[in-house]
């Protein structure tokens, strides 16, 4: 909803430029796709690692 109220102020403001971010938008967000993506895959791969390493503590009953 933030995003929307500062477009409609950019809007405002610089029509010209709100325009060229409305078309922009969907082009930058193909972009960073694929960076989300590789974020995803590193986060998994390093809560796997925690596990396999926290696995011993668990099994011995450690309450953390």
């Amino acid at each position: 909803m933030l995003s929307f109220l500062l477009w409609i102020l950019l809007l405002i403001v610089c029509w010209p430029l709100a325009l060229l971010a409305l078309v922009l938008y969907p082009l930058v967000w193909l972009i960073c796709l694929p960076f989300r993506l590789v974020g995803i895959a590193v986060d998994g791969v390093f809560e796997l690692l925690r596990a396999i390493v926290m696995l011993p503590a668990r099994a011995l009953g450690s309450k953390r």
